[in-house]
């Protein structure tokens, strides 16, 4: 059993997400141009290199990105990117759009550029992805944190190569920069979501203990006891801080540690359920296809709708 009070809640989910197969480029704009990016659903990132630009991402306040600032978009949806003069953004469409081998120019193609970044995506090998990333806010803004333009410059260099390892090392990257992009946004603070969680001692706690034993038959006072606070004030406080109730988020974390043993390994259906906090193979069932939409079974076997 880990230690609840040493386990990492963030660095587990990261690990759970899997994320995997970067792509990133080079982009530089100048004079008057713009750029309308449709929903890509994929886990996009980009940082400023030199000079600035705006970022309109649908659903967030319009921002102005600063040399050094860095953004993760961790569902990318549709977006608009642009200087500081008046123009129609040009209209792309990322799923159909063929990948450029070269640094991407917009607007005026010679002379210096007003900006240039490093922006790229990668994908989340996990199954239960989305339910992961819609803990995460959708647009992560983060200044003057030097750490995450290195980063990003070692992920577009290694991506740029051919070296041995290099999907490994790639891997690895991503994974340090994810925790480094989250571990800022919750610093800073952020909507009702599993960072915002984190950032509370209390409810921290109590996330932590989750994590740390998913075996246990954790009941509502057991949660609450170990945020220091009654029941009814750690179900109001859990609710507005993550988004969801706290029992509903045991569940969710158990069924995407359930999904992560049933397409990793040959374990028994019993030993799956003992490791998630179910007395029994036929109760863990149950609950698996309520919350999935079908059995285990045929979850393991690779029907995965």
């Amino acid at each position: 059993m880990a230690d609840t009070l040493t386990t990492d809640p963030l660095a587990q989910v990261i690990e759970l997400l899997q994320p995997r197969t970067v792509f990133s480029k080079g982009i530089s704009g100048a004079g008057a141009w713009g750029v309308r990016y449709s929903e890509f659903g994929q886990p996009g990132f980009c940082a400023v290199l030199e000079g600035r630009c705006r970022l309109a991402v649908d659903g967030e306040a319009q921002v102005v990105l600063e040399q050094g600032d860095f953004v993760l978009l961790p569902a990318t949806p549709a977006f608009t990117m642009c200087g500081f003069e008046p123009v129609t953004p040009r209209r792309i469409d990322p799923k159909t759009a063929p990948a450029p081998t070269e640094e991407v120019r917009h607007g005026r193609q010679d002379g210096p550029a007003d900006v240039r970044l490093l922006g790229g995506y990668f994908v989340f090998g996990s199954p239960d992805a989305a339910l992961l990333v819609s803990l995460l806010p959708a647009m992560i803004h983060i200044s003057g944190v030097e750490r995450l333009s290195t980063l990003v410059r070692l992920v577009g260099e290694e991506a740029s190569r051919d070296n041995a390892g290099r999907e490994l090392v790639l891997g690895r990257l991503v994974e340090i920069l994810l925790i480094e992009a989250l571990r800022a946004s919750r610093a800073k603070g952020s909507a009702p979501g599993f960072l915002s969680g984190l950032a509370d001692a209390r409810i921290s706690a109590a996330i932590r203990r989750m994590h740390g034993d998913p075996q246990r038959p954790w009941t509502a006072a057991d949660l609450a006891g170990a945020a220091g606070l009654s029941r009814s004030a750690f179900f109001d406080r859990f609710t507005r801080t993550v988004g969801i109730r706290p029992m509903e988020y045991l569940q969710a974390w158990r069924m995407a540690l359930a999904k992560n043993l049933l397409a990793g390994k040959d374990i028994a259906l019993d030993e799956v359920a003992r490791q998630v906090g179910y007395g029994s193979a036929s109760t863990f069932s149950t609950a698996f296809s309520r919350h999935v939409g079908q059995s285990p079974g045929r979850y393991a076997r690779g029907d995965r709708e």
